[in-house]
Formats: structure tokens, sequence, C-alpha cells
């Protein structure tokens, strides 16, 4: 039974930093892109960042690019996700998820994961 876990919200102030952390359990952790998506209140969930399984090439959406870095931890099945200069427009809950075939083209895209967390709630207050 595939299960991530997510840990790491909580609440901080505009400008502060987060960690977020997955650890992964029940897949084989080196053939799986990671990658954390988010949903605001009333909005759609939306992809942030994603590490790729071979390389560790990563990829970024534009509204954290310079601000967060995605990295993983083969050894310990687990990917990280450090959020620096946190804005209020940043609150969201944040997922972790997992795809064990995808090509370049379907990395911002929801559908292309097979294994998802429960989120962690990330507030950034003003």
């Amino acid at each position: 039974q595939v299960q991530l876990a997510e840990s790491g919200g909580g609440l901080v102030q505009a400008g502060g930093s987060l960690s977020l952390s997955c650890v992964a359990s029940g897949l084989t952790f080196t053939r799986y892109a990671m990658a954390w998506f988010r949903q605001a209140p009333g909005k759609e969930r939306e992809f942030v960042s994603v590490i790729s399984q071979r390389h560790g090439s990563t990829l970024y959406a534009d509204s954290v690019k310079g601000r967060f870095t995605i990295s993983k931890n083969n050894a310990r099945n687990t990917v990280v996700l450090l959020m620096n200069n946190l804005k209020p427009e940043d609150t969201a809950v944040y997922y972790c998820a997992a795809a064990g075939r995808i090509i370049s083209s379907q990395l911002r895209s929801q559908s292309a994961y097979d294994y998802w967390g429960q989120g962690t709630q990330v507030t950034v207050s003003s």
C-alpha cells in the first residue's frame, strides 16, 4: 500500500520560511517523479514543483521560482520543499504527489500523478 505523508506545515509571517517534507512508503522511490501541488481556498489545485526520478531535474511554477527549492533524499524516501520569502498568496494546503510513468510535458498536470498525500496546511500572515 502506497502512502505519502506530508509534514512541516504551519503558520508563518510574510517573509518567513517553512520546510515541507513528504515521506513515501510502499513504492520504489527512485522510480517516481515527486511533486508538490497546492490548493488555496476557493481555487483549483495548482502545480508548485517537481523533481524527476532519474536525474533529479527540477521544475517550478513561475509564482514560486527563486523562492522555493525542491530536493529529495533517496535513502530516506523523502522529498522536501523549502519555502523562503513566503507571501500571503502562498497560503494553501500543500500536497505531495508521485508519478511512476510521466513525460516532461505532463509534469505540471495533476492527472499524471498516481499517488497523493493528505496535504498539509501552510498559512502566511501579512
